[in-house]
């Protein structure tokens, strides 16, 4: 597996690009949270002073296969224009001959965004047809969207094994920092885990259960946690409306801030409570200014866990943010990741 800075120049080379924008928007399409377009705009910057032809691709929402108007890379368009300061065209799909045409008549140092490609069901149906068609838009591929790197849909896992292919600069980071927390961690390694997909946690938690010193556990994943072991600890109290738990409660969060406060690692992924509504989000967002206050290595990922850390300011406080949810739970979890696979990244691993 290579990656984009093991090379000098991409000069006159249509270089097609495998971004993860998609941004969590309000009900009126506007964004949210940018993280994941300011985290790889080091990648774009690094391909435009190797005088690549940068094409860049996405998916945005789940449009399910047809077009959406509030599901338009227009608002993307604006942020990266905006990070990047360049100019930035945007296509009006993301295959065909007209595009492939235009990719043709790009200059060196140029960008081109092209529209949501899950606009095409192909794309979730991983249909190699329509990798085909991704691919004549390009000369290289690069991956940088790690966190849909667990999906076998057709941009990820497919169009890799169609083009000389390459991981970028994000993509490298996240690697690296994953591997090192499951093969080196500081100790002590605290892990916390929260929020409402339990399913999809299970087996991370029980790979974490095995390098850490202690698993915290937070939100719905207490509810159905099929197993037990020593270092998990389980909430001690609840703060419930109507009989239903929606936040940890004080003492759980004075017992978990007494842990984090030894931790010289720690990886936090899922809320501790419906930090949404104010009545609920004290669990979280105490538990979130203590990790924030340590001097331990903070990493942190998931949707919701980003917003979370967005909304209490404290971003600039964490080591690292992963743009992975279930892509980071996944390869934490020991699974072979489509994305990667493509890569070759389990040959030498």
């Amino acid at each position: 597996m290579k990656f984009i800075d093991e090379v000098k120049s991409f000069s006159q080379k249509r270089v097609l690009v495998r971004c993860d924008f998609n941004c969590p928007l309000d009900e009126k399409g506007e964004i949210l949270d940018d993280t994941r377009i300011k985290k790889i705009t080091p990648t774009i910057e690094d391909l435009i002073k190797k005088e690549a032809k940068v094409i860049l691709l996405s998916h945005l929402g789940r449009p399910e296969g047809k077009k959406n108007e509030k599901l338009k890379m227009d608002k993307i368009q604006e942020k990266l224009m905006e990070y990047l300061d360049l100019s930035i065209i945007k296509a009006p799909d993301c295959v065909g001959k007209n595009i492939e045409k235009e990719t043709y008549k790009m200059l060196s140092g140029e960008i081109l965004l092209l529209e949501n490609v899950r606009f095409h069901k192909e794309e979730k149906d991983c249909k190699m047809s329509f990798a085909k068609k991704l691919s004549r838009l390009g000369d290289i591929f690069v991956q940088d969207a790690f966190s849909v790197c667990h999906r076998k849909h057709a941009s990820v896992y497919l169009l890799p094994q169609l083009l000389p292919s390459f991981g970028g600069l994000l993509l490298k980071k996240e690697i690296k920092i994953l591997e090192n927390l499951l093969k080196n961690p500081k100790r002590p390694l605290v892990s916390i885990f929260g929020g409402v997909k339990i399913e999809t946690k299970i087996e991370a938690i029980k790979e974490l259960v095995a390098i850490s010193d202690y698993v915290l556990l937070g939100g719905r994943i207490p509810v159905k946690m099929p197993f037990v072991s020593a270092n998990i600890f389980f909430p001690l109290d609840w703060k419930t409306e109507n009989g239903k738990p929606f936040d940890i409660g004080k003492k759980t969060i004075l017992k978990y801030k007494e842990i984090i406060k030894k931790a010289k690692m720690i990886l936090w992924n899922g809320p501790l409570g419906m930090f949404e509504k104010k009545e609920f989000e004290k669990g979280t967002k105490e538990i979130a200014k203590a990790i924030s206050e340590t001097k331990a290595f903070k990493i942190a990922g998931g949707g919701e866990t980003l917003l979370a850390i967005k909304k209490y300011q404290l971003e600039d406080r964490f080591d690292f943010l992963s743009t992975g949810g279930g892509a980071m739970l996944s390869f934490l979890a020991g699974e072979r990741l489509p994305g990667l696979d493509a890569l070759n990244y389990y040959e030498k691993n």
